[in-house]
């Protein structure tokens, strides 16, 4: 495994070709391990990717071997949980220091309140359906980020729904009643802990279908000034609408604008490659992260 300066990628064509900033793993919700995450992308043509697992960076030196030895390059990624008021931000930190002291502390903190959350959310639809909080521990590995998507592969293996899908349609949507938030910090405290663990910081599928659910433009300025760096417009839930509002945002501001698959294995329908990001972008994230470096073969 090594990792080199923008002038040596660019020498080895480190970071040309396509490039999907935004895969997970069994390290988060994924359902694959790091390694076979990479080898999708691989079989898909990608030359670049990013592990983005949830509020954890436990899966970069499995992904990293893996891009090694396939010949691509490695982007060390997260995706950092945030909530503005009501609604669930996620924000792709490129780059970071994965031992900077504030961030890995937020993460830790966010990570035992999914946890206590999913053991909540469980106990509550367990009293209504067969569901044990060792099923939802069987579906994950160690290390993991708990989450929904875990509940939902419990309730596939007890034969309650037949996927996640389904489950995120029926039992798991707020309607039903079992919902629980988990605490995540303020989009503008997540900005500052990215960009203080030197990473580059990008709101991921920023404007989902559902009113309300894009952060107000007045909030995005906010954010901006304090260090984002752009957005993920190419994402198969955003609007159509929502994108035209944040690409002339980006333009205004000259913002790194991303493209991503959010991969998850058999855990969503997403394929690897099916949106992209510019070389373009891809160096401007190299050129601005300043906590880690970028893997290549």
């Amino acid at each position: 495994m090594s990792a080199g300066t923008l002038a040596d990628m660019a020498a080895h064509g480190g970071f040309e070709g396509p490039s999907d900033l935004h895969l997970h793993s069994v390290h988060s919700d994924g359902t694959q391990s790091p390694q076979d995450v990479v080898r999708a992308a691989h079989r898909h043509g990608l030359r670049t990717i990013a592990l983005t697992d949830h509020d954890t960076t436990s899966g970069w030196v499995e992904a990293a071997e893996a891009t090694t030895a396939l010949g691509m390059t490695f982007l060390p990624g997260m995706e950092l949980s945030a909530r503005h008021e009501w609604r669930s931000i996620h924000l792709l930190a490129y780059l970071i220091d994965p031992d900077d002291a504030d961030l890995r502390a937020e993460t830790e903190r966010i990570r035992l309140d999914r946890l206590s959350r999913a053991e909540r959310i469980v106990a509550a639809i367990g009293r209504d359906y067969p569901l044990t909080w060792e099923d939802v521990v069987a579906q994950t590995t160690d290390g993991a980020t708990v989450g929904r998507p875990h509940i939902a592969d419990a309730l596939v293996a007890r034969g309650v729904v037949a996927d996640r899908s389904q489950a995120f349609e029926g039992i798991l949507h707020p309607r039903e009643g079992y919902y629980l938030p988990h605490d995540a910090p303020d989009p503008f405290t997540a900005v500052d802990l990215v960009v203080g663990a030197g990473g580059v910081p990008i709101i991921a599928h920023p404007v989902p279908s559902g009113r309300g659910r894009m952060i107000p433009v007045p909030a995005i300025e906010q954010l901006i000034a304090r260090g984002l760096a752009g957005f993920e417009i190419d994402h198969r839930e955003n609007t159509a609408a929502g994108k035209a509002v944040l690409r002339e945002i980006a333009a205004r501001h000259d913002l790194i604008v991303t493209g991503s698959s959010d991969y998850h294995g058999a855990g969503k329908p997403n394929v690897p490659g099916e949106n992209t990001t510019s070389d373009e972008m891809v160096a401007r994230i190299i050129e601005r992260g300043t906590g880690t470096v970028p893997v290549y073969a």
